[in-house]
């Protein structure tokens, strides 16, 4: 009985992650819809980062930012990614002090 639980919510996930998969492949898709689709990725990491840096010190929330716009200024720089966490790190801790 518990291995068919497991088959059954392996497939309820499964298959709601796969479909889609499958018809966006055939759809061609105006190209002012591929540039909004292409946005989604940063969007979301967006919104999984913000909270993030808000949450650094949380009676100082102009740490956590300052850190951020570090590490927005070094990406563009054209860093590598390990020197912009270590850089946006560095300024924080130093603010933090």
């Amino acid at each position: 009985m518990i291995f068919l639980i497991i088959i059954g919510m392996s497939l309820v996930t499964m298959i709601p992650r796969m479909v889609p998969a499958f018809i966006v492949d055939r759809l061609q898709f105006r190209d002012w819809i591929n540039r909004w689709l292409a946005a989604i990725p940063f969007a979301a990491l967006g919104a999984l980062i913000f909270p993030g840096i808000m949450a650094v010190k949380p009676n100082e929330p102009h740490i956590g930012l300052l850190g951020g716009l570090v590490a927005v200024g070094l990406s563009l720089l054209g860093l590598n990614i390990i020197f912009v966490v270590l850089g946006a790190i560095a300024a924080v801790f130093f603010l933090s002090i």
